[in-house]
Formats: structure tokens, C-alpha cells, sequence
């Protein structure tokens, strides 16, 4: 992925309001490893690419972070911190400790999931390609983007199924509903998935 790439996913997702906030907003809940990511950001640069309003088909911002305590009441602390700080932002902030996500995973997508080693881990296993995006912010404010298997299907409006995790069912639901909103997308069968090199 070149840095022409990030630098031009970076000035589509900051010019979105949503993103902004939750970015200038998200290291006040004082947590490691946090990345906004998925939907608020592959849907805006969509938004962008096909002339759609900012915002449109988004239901909601991924706020991800990472911490040890896979306790229920210590995730909710944080949950609570961003309802509040994020409370008047138009779509709500979905705020997950992916060190738990195994504990739920199979119970919502019907397969096991590992334990994830860290957030980058957890973006890496999402269920297409051009899903795999996160940004946060370091200590100077500076924002950095991850994206682990680049960003040439984002931009390119390809929906190529990723295999590493998220079962066949999960993928081809949200990619119907994708293609629902954006028609301009070019969505690739399940078939078509094969092990994807990355970190």
C-alpha cells in the first residue's frame, strides 16, 4: 500500500464529521489499542467515490480497542463512557473490546472464533477485503491508518470475500445489503476466495 493511498483514504474519512469526532473524541476513554473502523470508514470512501451524501447507508461507527479484562462489567464501563461522549453523533458508536469477541462470536455467526491477539488481528478477520481499514490517532493527535491487505479493492469498489474468519452465510448477507446501496460495487463470489498474504 502506498502512502499516496493513505493519504488519500485519510482525506476522505476526516472530511466525513462523524469520523472526525469520534476520532478527536476517542482518546478520551482512555484505552490501548483503539481503531474506528469498518462501515463509517469503506462506506464513506464509497459515499465519496459514488457522489452519495456523506453518510448515507452507515448505521453506525466501530470503535475497537483491546484489554485483558474480558470481564462483561469492565467492556460496559467503556460502552457507558461512549454513550455519553459520543451522544450526538447522527449514527451510534459501537464500542467492542476485541479481546472478548471469541466469548460471543460463535452464538452470533454460528462459528468459533480464536482469541484475537490484538485490534490490527481482529480488522485483519473481517469478512471482505476492502472492510479491512481502521484509523486512530497517536499521542501527537497524527492519525494512522492500518490496513492490512491495502486498499486497491476499496478504491476500486470490489467486494472480494475474505475467508480467514467470518463464514460464507455472513459474508454473502452483507454484501448483498452493500450492493442494495451502492450498485456501483462489484461483488465477487465466495468461490472466488482464497487466502489473502497480509502481516
Amino acid at each position: 500500500m502506498s502512502g499516496a493511498d493513505e493519504q488519500r483514504l485519510l482525506r476522505t474519512v476526516l472530511a466525513d464529521p462523524t469520523v472526525a469526532a469520534v476520532l478527536d473524541r476517542a482518546p478520551a476513554l482512555g484505552v490501548a489499542d483503539w481503531w474506528l473502523t469498518a462501515g463509517v470508514l469503506f462506506q464513506t470512501v464509497w459515499n465519496d467515490l459514488t457522489g452519495r451524501p456523506p453518510g448515507t447507508g452507515i448505521r453506525d461507527a466501530d470503535l475497537f480497542y483491546f484489554d485483558e479484562d474480558t470481564s462483561w462489567e469492565a467492556e460496559d464501563v467503556v460502552i457507558r463512557a461512549g454513550a455519553e461522549l459520543f451522544a450526538d453523533l447522527p449514527v451510534p458508536v459501537e464500542i467492542r473490546n476485541e479481546a472478548r469477541v471469541h466469548l460471543w462470536y460463535a452464538d452470533h455467526f454460528g462459528t468459533p472464533a480464536p482469541p484475537f491477539r490484538d485490534c490490527a488481528d481482529a480488522i485483519d478477520s473481517f469478512a471482505a477485503v476492502c472492510c479491512a481499514v481502521g484509523v486512530t490517532v497517536d499521542a501527537s493527535g497524527e492519525p494512522r491508518v492500518y490496513a492490512p491487505y491495502g486498499l486497491d479493492d476499496l478504491f476500486g469498489l470490489v467486494v472480494r470475500p475474505n475467508p480467514r474468519l467470518a463464514p460464507r452465510a455472513v459474508y454473502e448477507a452483507k454484501a448483498a445489503r452493500w450492493l442494495g446501496e451502492w450498485p456501483e460495487l462489484t461483488v465477487l463470489p465466495w468461490d472466488a476466495a482464497v487466502p489473502i498474504p497480509h502481516r
